[in-house]
């Protein structure tokens, strides 16, 4: 029997309108993104996940299921609408998303013996699905399983910053790897400084890696007496669409490949200074190759230097 990586939370499709007012449609969503990402990197991925069976929903499926996705059983509910964000590009082709989304995925079991559950984005803060999402992650806690969390904040759902950060926190603290963006922190705690929120964030009961983006600028490690930065790889930038799922994916998929994902914790506290500077380059790597095209569109494995992830 196989054995999946799993990944809970929303798909949808992204309505992408570029400067120049080009409108393309294309299968997105964080944890959609992120379980292709894994997909590509040859990572058995099952996505839990909830759309309509309308051209939409197809597209999203088609898009998985091309890349090696299995969906979870009921993950495709006839009469749903498939939600949508609409990605508007800036002159730096960076997106700002307005969304069409509903999230109401029913209780859910986990999988025998799965390598691994990731959740994140609006999937793990949206309710009533979130709630969902919440209890798959207590599944795998009871069984000693590798969690990764990214919160992947949507300014369009931040009503309370503080409620939202506590929230995160909470969530955080459940997750072994915790992957936030420089900008979600600044959006809900634009006070305080970035090194003390992640080791914040790194003092939560399971976790014992924390790992901030920096966009363009890179990307830094946290882990027991650790700090490590590493620099994002050079390339013409197309759009930044997928770019931190594309990351997330490729830091999980080197992790699994490293063998720091097994039962039971403290793997991930005991990586010296030198494995974390090469994880946040294979990451940024992957990152590099989804920001050189159009949309969420992560590499597969062969489209990575033959030494990755060394």
């Amino acid at each position: 029997m196989t054995r999946h990586f799993v990944v809970a939370g929303e798909s949808l499709v992204d309505v992408v309108v570029t400067r120049r007012g080009r409108t393309t449609r294309e299968p997105g969503g964080s944890p959609l993104n992120v379980a292709v990402g894994l997909a590509r990197l040859d990572v058995p991925t099952l996505l839990v996940t909830r759309v309509g069976d309308d051209p939409d929903g197809r597209l999203v499926v088609d898009h998985a299921r091309a890349s090696g996705v299995q969906l979870a059983e009921g993950s495709v509910q006839p009469g749903l609408a498939t939600s949508t964000a609409t990605a508007q590009l800036d002159d730096d082709h960076a997106a700002d998303y307005t969304f069409d989304l509903t999230w109401d995925l029913p209780a859910q079991q986990l999988p025998e013996e799965p390598t691994g559950l990731h959740v994140g984005s609006l999937g793990a803060s949206l309710p009533p699905g979130s709630r969902a999402v919440a209890d798959l992650v207590a599944q795998a806690q009871a069984a000693g399983a590798f969690v990764s969390y990214d919160p992947n904040v949507r300014p369009a759902f931040v009503e309370d910053a503080e409620r939202c950060w506590q929230e995160v926190h909470g969530l955080a603290g459940r997750a072994r790897l915790v992957k936030v963006s420089e900008d979600d922190l600044r959006l809900l705690r634009p006070d305080d400084d970035i090194d003390e929120l992640a080791r914040t964030l790194l003092a939560g009961e399971d976790t014992e890696l924390v790992v901030v983006t920096h966009g363009g600028q890179g990307a830094t490690a946290y882990s027991d007496g650790s700090r490590v930065d590493a620099l994002a790889g050079q390339v013409e930038v197309v759009d930044t669409v997928g770019a931190g799922d594309s990351f997330m994916a490729a830091l999980i998929a080197v992790l699994l490949e490293w063998g720091l994902t097994g039962e039971g914790s403290g793997r991930l506290r005991a990586i010296d200074e030198d494995r974390l500077r090469a994880l946040l380059t294979a990451a940024s790597r992957a990152a590099a190759v989804t920001c050189s095209r159009r949309g969420a569109n992560p590499p597969t494995r062969a489209e990575l230097p033959l030494t990755w992830p060394a």
